[in-house]
């Protein structure tokens, strides 16, 4: 009998009810919904799974080690207790990740180095010899997490989190994080039944994420490796068994649709379709959202417009009024969905929303809003015994207390304002920054082909330029080693 034990899933918050969802789906139990987490229990096919499967995980914790301390003394002692040689091995390398809630302990990095001395020591005093310390790729990662006198080791089964996905071969400046773009298409609840749109689509995040829902394919199956793969008790052929069972996967019937006022942004998605391989689902093309006049049916719209720190204050208002010309008089019958920082930027869209959602963009306050697009006004909708509600809307459980919260962009001149902490633990890549002035570089030169062609110079895709990286049936570990391998050479 497989044996059970306890896991947390990581995710951001407002994310926690579609990922308890996804975990349920996948088979876990006693799932527990908490703050920017997931709690439930499973064996190491459900961990594995998780790893591979979930879509709103930012990664999969595995807890080792429960303790109470109220000092750094009692810190060291209760971790140098334990008996390590039965998680690492002296030539081992490790990394330690804090997470500190505490009065006790102020310093995430203090307690970082208590730890890793009561390791250190623990190995040094009994084998001569200790693990070493590697911030990139280690072997093992450690997560530390203090409530109050409350301690919590676990063991890192993802390595990478879970949002690098494997499949972006370039990115603009600061793209929407993967695992976000993935959560806000589960919370909208489309599932590939419509087509999809975005017209500001940057990187095409959204574009890629909606294409692996709407085939089902599972977001793992592009990245070379978990860090539950360097572990002793790894079983290779039971994941062979999850990387190459495609039987959940299905045929997409509608298109998704992408657009972008920038040659550079479309150029960079032209890539990261063609890295994905998920060409036959999606087209995109440069276009500026005014020139849009018709939209297909049925649909769904999801996007992520620009925040307004390098336009200029009347250029961002414009563009936000004009999506809400577009949405009322083109996406008629759509579901449109938008996540924005500024509230009364939003507010240009001019219409009503359904839902507001707070998320969180990398360190930005933001709030996901619904509009439902219909014909004439509002008034006349409610005459005629119709309504925009959402009652169905799927969020944490904590939804009611984070709708209470006040919507609160803080700004100082027209950067928003971040505490010491948040600019260290902030990725570039976690939150989508504004787009520079329309059909000119950052250098103020006309966009033209041939400089779309020479924009994408961060990292060539991994496969030549007529072929699309394919999800070959029935033998994808083989194909993902030997194939990408051997093109990186």
């Amino acid at each position: 009998m497989n044996e059970r034990f306890e896991m947390v899933a990581k995710t951001f918050q407002g994310l926690e009810g579609v990922l308890s969802d996804e975990l349920r789906r996948l088979g876990a139990e006693n799932v527990t919904e908490g703050r920017r987490m997931v709690s439930f229990e499973g064996d190491k096919e459900m961990m594995y799974r998780a790893n591979f499967c979930c879509r709103t995980a930012l990664r999969i914790l595995k807890p080792f080690y429960k303790f109470h301390a109220d000092d750094a003394d009692r810190l060291y002692s209760q971790v140098k207790q334990l008996q390590w040689e039965n998680i690492l091995k002296p030539d081992s390398t490790f990394l330690i990740d804090a997470t500190v809630n505490s009065e006790n302990f102020r310093h995430s990095q203090f307690v970082t180095y208590r730890i890793k001395d009561a390791i250190a020591d623990y190995f040094s005093e009994k084998y001569g010899k200790r693990p070493s310390i590697r911030l990139n790729s280690p072997d093992f990662v450690i997560n530390a997490h203090i409530n109050g006198d409350e301690v919590t080791l676990s063991l890192d089964s993802s390595g990478e989190p879970l949002y690098k996905r494997g499949w972006r071969a370039a990115q603009t400046d600061a793209p929407i994080n993967e695992v976000l773009a993935a959560g806000i298409i589960l919370l909208s609840g489309w599932d590939g039944n419509s087509n999809f749109v975005d017209p500001m689509c940057g990187s095409g995040t959204f574009l890629i994420e909606a294409a692996l829902i709407a085939a089902n394919i599972n977001p793992g199956v592009f990245r070379k490796n978990f860090a539950f793969q360097q572990w002793a008790d790894y079983d290779e052929d039971l994941f062979n068994k999850i990387y190459n069972d495609d039987s959940s996967e299905r045929e997409f019937k509608y298109k998704i649709y992408g657009s972008d006022i920038l040659g550079k942004a479309i150029a960079i998605t032209q890539a990261n379709i063609k890295n994905a391989g998920l060409g036959k689902y999606i087209e995109v093309e440069r276009r500026d959202i005014a020139d849009i006049t018709e939209a297909p049916h049925p649909g769904i719209l999801i996007t992520n417009p620009p925040y307004g720190q390098r336009l200029k204050p009347e250029e961002i208002e414009s563009l936000y009024s004009t999506l809400g010309t577009k949405l009322k008089h083109v996406f008629t019958g759509y579901n449109a969905w938008v996540i924005g920082y500024n509230k009364e930027l939003i507010s240009n869209i001019g219409l009503k929303a359904s839902v507001h959602y707070p998320l969180l963009n990398g360190s930005l306050e933001c709030e996901l809003r619904q509009y439902v697009i219909f014909d004439g006004t509002y008034d006349n909708l409610r005459h005629d015994g119709g309504s925009i509600k959402n009652d169905d809307f799927r969020a944490s459980k904590d939804k009611k207390s984070l709708e209470r919260r006040e919507f609160k962009p803080t700004f100082n001149g027209d950067h928003p304002r971040r505490s010491d902490s948040e600019h260290r633990h902030t990725r570039r890549d976690e939150h989508r920054k504004p787009q520079p002035r329309p059909d000119r570089d950052e250098n103020g030169r006309i966009h033209n082909e041939t400089i779309d062609r020479r924009i994408v110079r961060f990292r060539t895709p991994q496969l030549g330029e007529e072929n699309e990286r394919k999800i070959i049936r029935g033998r994808r570990k083989s194909w993902k080693r030997r194939d990408i391998d051997n093109n990186e050479q």
